[in-house]
């Protein structure tokens, strides 16, 4: 990947950044996840939910985890009088950042290779896997452990390590258990946030054969314990680390992880060499921007005031350093962000993966992130996924919204995401991708909405066709034409009264008297 200049291209639109189509490279989501072939399941939105929402077990799940979040979130910025101010100051940190992307990039990437460090620029998802793959080749590694990244999830990492020979280990708790089960993560900073805990008990029993039979796993703190001690021998024994990174600093070339569990913390400084896997947005201009960015992150993620561990790791050991890697190489993705600079969705680019959007959705709430089909679930994968992968494959996702405003009302860099998804469902309708009926219907009720009168006539016939078909009965559980509303719900019959324009028309003219 060239260096990121505007005189030579690199922010030039092109399909040739595109990282994913149907015959793309990584782990399958929704099948066995070494596969290394990914095929992604976001065209069948419809089906994945409707199994969901079947599932008792992701219900209860769902219902257990939801609330958590809300409240400690809510306890948070309760106790942080100056939070809207900070959402502003995090959201202008991002907007300028990404109009002067090439500028900080640049300046990283000198505070990298003068702090000992590498800088690998990568255009694609390819190019970055071959980049990790050569790094681990040459130290030698046959065992790789892994802090918690969606970016590798995007990648297809660890499928592409096992095909060529090598072992990646995943240290965060969320993340190891859905190793064990070959499982995707269903949440960006909750991977396990679809289990309950009699199923990590069951895994834990299933797959470590060498549990004595009587270990009673009475809390998570147990499992957590057990965890440990399976993974303590795989971080002295690999040779390469990987983690993502949250921020990457212009001002020093540090980059940032935060985690709950210390799994990050031993994942780059144990092994000879660490690899932190980015992509490009994640660059900030100076440390008190990350700190200020920070602040936010963990108020929105979890509820704390700050994640318990929070790394600043910058360039590879020194002499007097008394431990650190050996090596120390940053991996950046574009993977198809460039493409989204200058257009209708560069706000998207300023998202920290909070996971706020997706805890405050109610679509989100009753599916799970597995129904998306792809790394990134909720309302930002549904702005984010089209723009990586392409509309022609992900339009249901930014219609699977009820445009409640949730998700914008909590956004900590204040991201209009519903915005985002109207302008996906304005390309999706452009290019002819959507249905032939629903573009019928909205092309008729657009002949009525263009001509007033007959838009009165028509609402005023219907209502009362309806209201003589409903009388008695409250509600119509059938309704010919209107199978997609009633398979799921009852349609209420109209109130007497007429339209709502009409009701409102007498009550105008009653107040006026």
């Amino acid at each position: 990947m060239p260096r990121p200049s505007r005189r030579n291209g690199w922010w030039r639109r092109s399909d040739s950044h595109r990282p994913l189509t149907s015959g793309a490279r990584g782990a399958t989501y929704g099948e066995d996840r070494s596969s290394p072939v990914v095929a992604i399941t976001s065209p069948a939105f419809k089906e994945n939910a409707a199994r969901a929402l079947a599932d008792p077990g992701l219900q209860k799940a769902l219902g257990t985890a939801k609330g958590a979040f809300l409240q400690r979130r809510a306890q948070a910025v309760a106790n942080l009088p100056e939070f809207e101010r900070l959402r502003e100051i995090g959201r202008d940190i991002k907007n300028h950042t990404l109009a002067n992307l090439d500028f900080y990039l640049d300046a990283y990437e000198a505070k990298v290779l003068a702090a000992g460090g590498m800088v690998h620029w990568c255009s694609t998802p390819d190019d970055a896997r071959a980049v990790v793959l050569e790094i681990c080749r040459k130290a030698g590694a046959k065992t790789v452990t892994k802090g918690k990244s969606m970016i590798s999830e995007e990648l297809g990492i660890n499928a592409h390590l096992e095909a060529n020979g090598i072992r990646p280990v995943e240290t965060d708790l969320g993340e190891y258990i859905l190793q064990l089960r070959q499982e995707h993560p269903s949440h960006i900073i909750a991977p396990a946030f679809h289990l309950n805990r009699e199923d990590w008990e069951a895994d834990f029993r299933r797959l470590h054969t060498d549990l004595p039979a009587d270990r009673v796993f009475a809390e998570r703190r147990d499992i957590l314990a057990e965890a440990r001690t399976k993974l303590r021998e795989k971080f002295l024994q690999a040779d390469v680390g990987i983690t993502g990174a949250n921020f990457l600093i212009a001002e020093t070339g540090s980059s940032v992880i935060v985690t709950n569990e210390g799994n990050g913390d031993l994942t780059q400084t144990l092994p000879r060499v660490h690899i932190a896997l980015a992509s490009i947005e994640k660059v900030v201009p100076t440390l008190e921007d990350a700190t200020s960015l920070l602040r936010l992150l963990a108020r929105s993620a979890t509820g704390q005031d700050f994640s318990v561990y929070t790394t600043f790791s910058t360039g590879a050991r020194r002499e007097a350093d008394l431990d650190g890697p050996e090596e120390y190489h940053v991996v950046l993705i574009d993977g198809g962000r460039s493409n989204m600079l200058g257009t209708d969705f560069q706000e998207m680019l300023r998202c920290i993966r909070c996971a706020a959007c997706m805890n405050h959705c109610p679509v989100y709430g009753a599916v799970g992130g597995h129904a998306y089909g792809w790394v990134y679930p909720g309302p930002m994968g549904s702005v984010l996924t089209p723009s990586l992968v392409g509309i022609d494959k992900t339009g249901l996702l930014p219609n699977a919204s009820t445009f409640c405003g949730r998700c914008e009302s909590v956004c900590p860099v204040k991201i209009p995401l519903p915005k985002l998804m109207r302008h996906w469902r304005e390309r999706e309708f452009e290019r002819h991708l959507t249905p032939t009926a629903q573009r019928s219907n909205l092309n008729l009720w657009a002949w009525f909405a263009r001509r007033p009168n007959a838009y009165r006539w028509a609402t005023r016939a219907a209502i009362g066709a309806l209201g003589l078909l409903g009388r008695g009965k409250g509600a119509f559980r059938s309704l010919p034409l209107a199978g997609g509303w009633t398979e799921g719900r009852d349609l209420p019959a109209p109130e007497p009264g007429g339209t709502f324009m009409a009701r409102y028309a007498r009550q105008q003219r009653g107040a006026r008297r």
